[in-house]
């Protein structure tokens, strides 16, 4: 159980580096999309350290 947990944190961290990546492409159209992309690639990261230091000591 605690790798898949894992796991799903990795994916998310990995996938705020793409928000983080598309947020300057787009903030070149749209300041305020690529402002959303930029915070939500922050919210993101923070999301994922959150998992295996809050939730993993809960499933023991």
């Amino acid at each position: 159980m605690k790798v898949v947990v894992f796991l799903v944190s990795f994916v998310i961290f990995l996938a705020s580096f793409a928000a983080f990546g598309y947020a300057f492409e787009v903030g070149d159209q749209n300041a305020l999309a690529g402002a959303a992309l930029f915070l939500g690639g922050i919210l993101g990261v923070s999301v994922s350290f959150m998992i295996p230091f809050h939730l993993l000591p809960a499933l023991d």
